[in-house]
């Protein structure tokens, strides 16, 4: 079932998650949700809260030929590469903006796997980056949060003025 956006500002974009204790059918349901959703945007990743869901789970998918999904409940970087990638981001909560960071291009993340397993992976690219992402929004970030102070007042002033 595709779930509809919760709308920056919300307070929910700026709140950190909830862990998760066990991986239930539930919680499986819910990344189906979560999958079924990031394919109608189309886009390389989901994480709860930005469907208004506040437990830690979120959904990764770089892959060209798509049905690749990795789904993590509970993810985190465990240990990040030097070599930084620039991508420009953006998010479906914040429609129309984007701006350019600069990541890992190589990370570890542990989470709960489907089977609610302990699973580590490795990520490159642009699967780091999203994972990246996924993990700020569970930490109550959104992308631009990672800019500069003075790069994400003007961010944040050119985003209201467009919302006016």
């Amino acid at each position: 079932m595709i779930r509809p956006f919760v709308p920056w500002p919300d307070p929910r974009l700026s709140t950190v998650c909830e862990p998760v204790a066990d991986v239930t059918d539930e919680i499986r349901a819910i990344w189906d949700d979560m999958i079924d959703t990031m394919e109608a945007m189309p886009g390389v990743g989901l994480a709860a809260p930005q469907i208004g869901v506040m437990l830690r789970l979120a959904v990764v998918d770089a892959s060209d030929t798509r049905g690749q999904a990795v789904r993590m409940a509970n993810p985190e970087v465990i240990d990040a590469g030097a070599d930084l990638r620039a991508h420009e981001e953006a998010s479906p909560n914040l429609p129309g903006a984007s701006a350019k960071l600069k990541r890992p291009a190589k990370v570890i993340v542990r989470f709960l796997n489907p089977y609610g397993m302990l699973d580590r992976r490795e990520f490159e690219g642009l699967w780091a980056t999203s994972v990246q992402h996924q993990i700020d929004h569970l930490n109550g970030r959104m992308y631009f949060d990672n800019l500069s102070r003075v790069k994400r007042d003007m961010f944040l002033r050119k985003v209201r003025k467009s919302v006016r």
